[in-house]
């Protein structure tokens, strides 16, 4: 069976980590699993993942920023992430479209109808199965940011901005509660990685029910 599962969360909140060690369990199962990322996920997409990350380009507006998200979403879903699914397979993505509407709908104050338009355009209304929201303070994320060395323009945003993100993921999980799964980013890797599996193996389970 198919399945679209995404992690999210605030910057330092570990869904990276939490990504790959779904897809290696799920694949110790004997699923045909892809695990992706976004920005990039494709040639075209990792390009893209460098100006939008770069700390060279500070004075990127935020319309631009979204814009190529988007692009970048773009090629993801026609180019990896919908050929997986078709064939039957599961999907494992770190971000897809909600990281745009808490970013840049919320972080930012973007239009967010403007925003959902632009994305089902984009995603061809592609939309996750199941997604995972790893909630911390931003502050602790932050910090652990600094120190995995991987700082970078979006994380260099003030601290207000972090916090308005935040509340955007938390208010997109209230608002569509069937797909999304609040996990306390703060527990140790492992605890999450079994609230996780269980989410998981229990959607599985479902869907193979006659």
């Amino acid at each position: 069976m198919s399945l679209f599962i995404t992690l999210e969360g605030p910057d330092g909140s570990g869904k990276t980590r939490q990504a790959i060690l779904l897809s290696q369990r799920l694949g110790a199962l004997n699923h045909d699993v892809l695990l992706t990322r976004e920005p990039g996920g494709t040639e075209i997409g990792e390009q893209i993942r460098q100006v939008l990350t770069s700390l060279d380009n500070t004075l990127m507006d935020p319309r631009a920023e979204f814009l190529l998200f988007s692009a970048s979403r773009a090629q993801h879903v026609q180019e990896r992430i919908h050929p997986h699914l078709e064939k039957g397979g599961i999907v494992v993505c770190d971000r897809f479209f909600d990281a745009s509407l808490a970013y840049q709908g919320y972080g930012h104050g973007l239009d967010r109808d403007a925003l959902q338009e632009i994305t089902a355009f984009a995603t061809q209304g592609m939309v996750p199965d199941l997604t995972f929201l790893l909630d911390l303070p931003v502050e602790q994320g932050l910090k652990r940011r600094e120190q995995d060395g991987n700082w970078n323009r979006l994380d260099a945003y003030n601290l207000d901005f972090h916090r308005r993100v935040r509340q955007g993921y938390l208010a997109l999980a209230k608002s569509q509660p069937a797909r999304w799964v609040v996990i306390d980013g703060l527990q140790e890797v492992d605890r999450v990685h079994d609230e996780i599996m269980r989410t998981v193996e229990s959607r599985l389970s479902k869907s193979t029910i006659p």
